[in-house]
């Protein structure tokens, strides 16, 4: 009697397999555009092959919020109260530096409740992901317009919205985070490479993702379904993602292919697509946006990258050891400099 070995388990470079990455059994409804986004960020992780151990996971209130319970089961996880997810997602990275921090937020989460929260999280520039899985409406009470959806977009009851949107991506250009993308749930490809340059960027990634609602928003005359982003997407660019583990020779064919180096090392390709775009340009992101907006059109792809400008932790001056494992004698001033200070203010 024969037996055939089993074949070896595939495993990325750190050795892991993909089951290391992955979540609980969602509970969204099937087709839900999150489950998408979930299913690329397991395959980013593994692919890139970042230790899951190491990352720190953040959410708020929402259906988008019950994300991170469906993928990285062995990371650190703190959900959050409704809009807060930015506070402390900045609290747990500025106590350990070495945390790679990604949030999973919604359009509702983020632009209503807690857009005050998202604006100073923009200021600060502190390194993570944080992705915006924007559906237009508010899943979880039945389908009501959010903040993020489209002047003269109608829901399945009738109602026409007449109030004008809030653009993530225009406040996030404007208020200085350093790479800023749109996708679409639908579109894998395209998004695996945005996820994969903002997992590589040293600064805060803004990741707006169009992800229809199939219970409340996936209609005729909504601007958030599957049908009308097939029909009005319009990637800026064709993007390719080559890590800097990757020893990978890539010909660029001159004037078509726009490449940019990432603080490790890791290249971004940008090849043009009916129009020379330069995600370096702020204002012409920003005009870009507004020209969308416009005509009816979303565009998507990275809206802009800037791989020079300082994050949150290097303006403190941080130590290397996390502030989180210091003992009191190194983060509390001692009491003779207490009185020092005291008796300077009388």
């Amino acid at each position: 009697m024969s037996t055939t070995a089993a074949p070896p388990k595939k495993t990325n470079r750190i050795g892991l397999e993909v089951a290391s990455y992955k979540g609980g059994r969602t509970t969204l409804c099937a087709g839900c555009g999150h489950n998408a986004i979930s299913e690329r960020i397991i395959e980013c992780f593994y692919e890139m092959g970042i230790e899951p151990w190491s990352v720190a996971k953040f959410s708020g209130i929402g259906c988008s919020s019950k994300s991170p319970a469906y993928f990285l089961n062995m990371a650190h996880g703190f959900n959050s109260v409704h809009g807060r997810a930015p506070s402390v997602a900045t609290g747990a990275i500025l106590a350990n530096r070495h945390l790679f921090g990604i949030t999973v937020s919604g359009d509702g989460d983020t632009a209503s409740i807690g857009i005050g929260q998202y604006i100073h999280m923009l200021r600060r520039n502190i390194r993570q992901v944080y992705i915006i899985e924007n559906n237009g409406v508010y899943g979880l009470t039945k389908g009501q317009f959010s903040a993020t959806a489209d002047l003269g977009a109608k829901l399945k009851t009738g109602v026409i919205n007449d109030l004008t949107p809030i653009d993530c991506c225009v406040e996030a250009i404007q208020l200085g985070a350093t790479l800023v993308a749109r996708s679409f749930s639908g579109d894998k490809r395209q998004l695996q490479a945005i996820l994969k340059a903002a997992i590589a960027h040293h600064g805060l990634s803004i990741i707006d993702v169009i992800s229809p609602c199939v219970t409340f928003n996936d209609h005729e005359g909504s601007t958030k379904s599957y049908a009308y982003m097939k029909e009005h997407d319009e990637p800026l660019q064709e993007l390719d993602f080559v890590p800097a583990f990757a020893d990978i020779t890539v010909e660029i064919p001159e004037g078509e292919v726009r490449e940019i180096t990432l603080h490790d090392g890791s290249r971004l390709l940008l090849k043009k697509l009916g129009r020379d775009y330069d995600p370096t340009d702020r204002m012409n992101a920003l005009r870009t946006l507004n020209e969308a907006e416009t005509s009816g059109h979303v565009v998507t792809g990275i809206l802009y990258l800037d791989p020079t400008r300082k994050h949150f932790i290097d303006h403190l001056n941080l130590v290397d050891v996390p502030l989180g494992t210091q003992p009191e004698s190194k983060t509390r001033p001692p009491r003779e400099a207490l009185e020092r200070i005291m008796e300077e203010l009388r």
